[in-house]
């Protein structure tokens, strides 16, 4: 098996995904409990957000924005969804690849802000405050915990500075995420920014994708698929960074599948040895990198070395990146996906 690399970083941000002009739903061309928005003026502001029991209100569309690492790119791809990228003074988001085109290079042309991370991965207390930002984002309240030597949201507040956190992202705990998320926060960004027009646009788009997939695959009997992140650990096991719970399994039921582990845990990932997973057959195998330097040839060695999967005789996998996290293009996952378990329907 390959060298598998520490995934501190991802539980710590709770995993969870253009060009900077007009919106779109999958290409860089042109409900949840963290947030309900109100907006009161002809303008579109002040806009007023309850978010993870904070109060934020903003009086215009923030021009400094930062986004934090996380472990995610949901925050910074919805942004450039929404083409806002000319608001972010730095971002720590990246993946490395996209399954959008041109995403990942628009991503790695963003400013950074010269941020040197700290221990806990992500921008130092001063470093925030050097940014002179006006929002900053968070996957979850990670982000924003003193103790983690960040700046709290009450001194960002204090700095003139609002702050949000990613839907699902109060507790730090994403096993409760679906696509639905995704809308979530691509409203709210809408409101924050008076672009909603953009928003809906991209949500009513990916909606009517994902209905015609579900369409095609309706009735069919689901397949049984694996998804785990390529060269990660999290826990004592072998294969402790196999998905369980999340967003994850809302994308692969709509595709017309079904988690292969959803009942191995109880929350996102299932800690597994090897002798568990060669006991279940795997009809679709599905690696997820994140930062991941060959996660194709990953795929390629657990095929090889589970030969008994129905997966490994039929060479099915497929890698996935950003659209399958929290973020604007679960619907190319969803297409994904669903080529890979009903061929025929397409």
């Amino acid at each position: 098996m390959p060298k598998k690399r520490p995934l501190a970083i991802v539980l710590a941000g709770a995993l969870c995904l253009v060009t900077a002009g007009c919106a779109e739903s999958s290409t860089e061309t042109a409900s949840s409990k963290a947030s309900a928005s109100t907006s009161t003026s002809e303008s579109g502001y002040p806009v007023t957000i309850e978010n993870c029991g904070q109060t934020e209100t903003f009086t215009k569309a923030p021009s400094r924005v930062v986004v934090m690492n996380g472990a995610s790119v949901g925050e910074v791809s919805t942004l450039l969804a929404l083409g806002l990228g000319d608001r972010i003074v730095s971002n720590q988001q990246s993946y490395g690849m996209s399954e959008v085109p041109g995403r990942a290079k628009a991503i790695k042309a963003l400013p950074t802000g010269d941020v040197t991370p700290n221990d806990a991965f992500d921008i130092p207390r001063e470093a925030m405050f050097g940014l002179r930002p006006d929002l900053v984002l968070s996957t979850t309240s990670y982000g924003f915990e003193a103790k983690n030597g960040f700046a709290t949201r009450e001194q960002l507040k204090g700095v003139k500075a609002n702050s949000f956190v990613s839907p699902q992202g109060c507790d730090q705990e994403n096993s409760g995420m679906t696509i639905a998320d995704s809308y979530t926060f691509l409203r709210d960004m809408g409101k924050v920014f008076n672009v909603s027009d953009r928003a809906e646009k991209l949500i009513a788009d990916s909606e009517k994708s994902i209905a015609a997939v579900s369409a095609k695959v309706k009735g069919e009997k689901k397949p049984k698929v694996m998804l785990l992140f390529a060269n990660m650990a999290m826990g004592g096991n072998e294969f402790s960074s196999v998905v369980a719970k999340g967003i994850y399994n809302d994308i692969i039921d709509k595709a017309g599948g079904v988690n292969a582990f959803e009942n191995a845990s109880k929350t996102s990932f299932a800690d597994l040895s090897k002798e568990e997973v060669a006991a279940t057959d795997v009809d679709v195998l599905v690696v997820i990198s994140y930062n991941a330097d060959d996660p194709t040839a990953y795929a390629k060695q657990l095929l090889k070395e589970f030969p008994q999967w129905p997966a490994a005789k039929n060479n099915t996998y497929t890698v996935l990146s950003d659209s399958i996290y929290l973020g604007p293009s679960n619907d190319l996952a969803v297409d994904r996906i669903a080529r890979m378990l009903h061929p025929d329907a397409f």
